[in-house]
């Protein structure tokens, strides 16, 4: 909460110098460039949760700021990078992702991978919630040639239960102070259900390491 409110003042600053039309299209761009540039691979705090949370306060607060004009485009934006995402990786296939970054960066991309083939169409909703996969499971979706209805379908879930769910959350955590306590119960669960998928993918991804070593040892033999 401490980053939620740090990111609040900078944008509150944002607001009053530039205007409500800027301010929409900052908080949309760097959703988008969040995912379609790769930027949430860097700077995950000012462009995941933290910005939406953030940004649904701001609007509670500041007179001209729409909450359903920037949480609709907040969610059009997340929908966009992830065609993006998922685009580029069907254009550009595996070789795509072997160029992003060193052993560190591989090795998400690999764990990232597993997720994806452990959760199908879900891993692309859920993976709205967890840093390092609304970054890179569009683009394995697109690598793996998901189809493109089925990415369509899971990516407007997504968008709209990230993008729009969290933006709102964050209006009226501000807002209406009988529920506060609540919406910040409610973006709690968001983050809870995003480190126990995490978790999961992490337990499953050592199971097959395992599973993989032993079969390696036992041919060996």
């Amino acid at each position: 909460m401490l980053r939620t409110a740090a990111l609040d003042g900078q944008l509150t600053d944002l607001l009053g110098q530039v205007g409500v039309v800027v301010f929409y299209l900052v908080v949309w761009g760097l959703v988008f460039a969040g995912t379609a540039l790769f930027v949430g691979v860097f700077v995950p705090f000012v462009t995941g949760d933290s910005l939406l949370f953030a940004s649904g306060i701001i609007a509670a607060g500041a007179s001209g700021v729409d909450i359903w004009v920037l949480a609709i485009g907040i969610g059009i934006a997340a929908f966009l990078g992830d065609q993006v995402g998922f685009l580029l990786g069907r254009r550009y296939g595996r070789p795509y992702l072997d160029k992003r970054g060193g052993p560190r960066m591989q090795g998400v991309i690999a764990r990232t991978e597993h997720f994806y083939r452990t959760f199908g169409w879900w891993s692309v909703v859920i993976a709205r919630f967890i840093p390092w996969g609304r970054v890179f499971v569009p683009v394995i979706a697109g690598v793996g040639r998901m189809g493109y209805a089925r990415f369509v379908t899971a990516n407007i879930v997504g968008a709209l239960a990230w993008g729009v769910g969290i933006t709102v959350i964050g209006y009226y955590a501000a807002s209406i102070p009988e529920v506060k306590v609540l919406a910040y119960v409610i973006a709690g669960v968001f983050i809870t259900a995003s480190v126990i998928a995490g978790i999961r993918a992490w337990r499953l991804e050592r199971a097959d390491r395992a599973a993989s070593a032993q079969a390696d040892v036992s041919s060996a033999k």
